[in-house]
């Protein structure tokens, strides 16, 4: 299902607002870029089987984005931040303005998701929330927003617990309701492998893992293709998210002689294995990798990461642009730029972006004026995103699976060679996977 709101072209008003600030581009997109301002419903989607809310004259639609704002300086901030910049470019629905409210953390932890969902859920109002950041609270999170009937779109989310084996079958924490804009990572997992067989000709590696929905899922997911491809797993260390001596999990693995440790792990434990590897006998040198939660300026941004290699969503988005505002990744780059200071700081602002338009898309398509008030059919808003099929997002063309999957299957694997510069390290492609 593509986007009922009329698509903005480039060269139109819309676009021209790219150059301007973000509180005057938000005006114009408000003013004259929403396609539905006139209150024009036509055929709302929905059946009222999960009940409306209704939002009255004077009032504003609420939204909500659930990410992780404790502890990690970078992944959460940077997609709250898209997501503040995607409700100003959409403009209003059917003349009712978006309040994101503020922001909830979720703690990147399965105690931070349960505390987030709860709130929401307790929430009457709000109608659907942009998250999780991290996979382990979403584990928690989703089955309490998605059990009030909201929905859960999250940018970066990537554990393959959280819809499917790719292979028809709902995973084990598989709600209906949520959906994600990042990849599954069993396509992550198997960018990794390939690329360390076809490009590195490495035949023994070893894991380390937080042992949560992320970390686990990506390092066994990456374990199981790397034997599948003929290479040998010699042996996968578990360990805490907060812990700082990796000096006896790296000993125990160094005894299995890999030629390669792949550690999916915690900003907090990356930081301990980076600087305490090379005083290991038998690891110093070896080569080391890691997948998308270490791709932020924290992490990269440490002089002992340099050499890595790191997997994660494809960047080179090209023209691709957001159908429902217009905007393109370099107008979106620009203007983040301007609002913020600095340019993305994490790799899913462009998701994080997109999944914030499917949700205003979703809500539009669900919502009916009556009277004074805006109705939104809660039923309707997931049939909208259930029926996603080729909507332009920046990311690419995106369509959801019956399990939530909307990403867009284009995995990278970038080489860190400048700690000064993580920018160009997300962008510095050297393996490209696309199934």
């Amino acid at each position: 299902m593509s986007s009922l709101r009329p698509k903005i072209m480039a060269g139109d008003g819309c676009r021209l607002a790219a150059v301007l600030s973000v509180v005057a581009a938000a005006a114009l997109v408000a003013g004259a870029c929403s396609g539905s301002d006139d209150g024009e419903a036509g055929d709302a989607l929905g059946d009222g089987s999960l009940g409306v809310v209704e939002v009255g004259r004077g009032e504003a639609i609420q939204i909500r984005s659930v990410l992780t704002l404790s502890g990690d300086p970078n992944s959460g901030p940077t997609s709250e931040k898209a997501v503040r910049l995607a409700v100003s470019h959409y403009g209003t629905i059917h003349g009712f303005d978006v309040d994101l409210g503020t922001p909830v953390d979720d703690g990147c932890s399965p105690e931070g998701g349960e505390r987030a969902g709860a709130e929401i859920a307790a929430d009457a109002d709000v109608i659907g929330v942009i998250g999780t950041t991290c996979s382990a609270a979403a584990v928690t999170a989703a089955p309490l927003v998605t059990s009030a009937n909201k929905v859960m779109i999250s940018p970066s989310n990537t554990s393959p617990r959280l819809t499917s084996d790719l292979a028809g079958n709902p995973s084990s924490d598989h709600h209906e309701g949520y959906y994600r804009t990042a990849d599954n990572d069993l396509y992550q997992a198997r960018t990794m492998a390939q690329f360390l067989r076809e490009e590195k000709d490495v035949d023994a590696v070893a894991a380390i893992h937080n042992g949560d929905a992320y970390s686990q899922s990506l390092a066994e997911a990456f374990a199981a293709s790397f034997e599948e491809l003929g290479g040998s797993v010699t042996g996968i260390g578990v360990v805490a998210r907060d812990e700082t001596d990796l000096v006896p999990t790296l000993t125990d693995l160094a005894g299995g002689s890999p030629e390669a440790l792949f550690f999916p792990v915690s900003r907090t434990v990356g930081a301990a294995i980076v600087q305490q590897l090379p005083d290991v006998p038998g690891l110093d040198g070896v080569l080391r990798l890691s997948g998308d939660g270490l791709l932020s300026d924290a992490f990269l941004g440490l002089e002992e990461s340099e050499g890595m290699f790191l997997s994660g969503p494809n960047l080179s988005y090209g023209t691709n642009a957001n159908e429902s505002t217009g905007r393109d990744s370099t107008d979106l780059l620009s203007e983040y730029k301007d609002a913020y200071g600095t340019a993305p700081e994490a790799a899913f602002w462009a998701h994080a972006y997109d999944a914030a338009t499917l949700l205003l898309e979703a809500i539009e398509a669900a919502s009916r004026p009556e009277g004074e008030s805006l109705v939104v059919d809660l039923a309707g808003v997931r049939e909208y995103l259930d029926g996603v099929s080729g909507y332009g997002g920046i990311i690419g063309s995106i369509s959801c699976d019956d399990f939530g999957d909307c990403g867009v299957r284009r995995i990278a694997v970038v080489e860190h060679l400048d700690s000064g510069d993580p920018v160009a390290t997300r962008s510095n492609t050297v393996y490209e996977y696309a199934p």
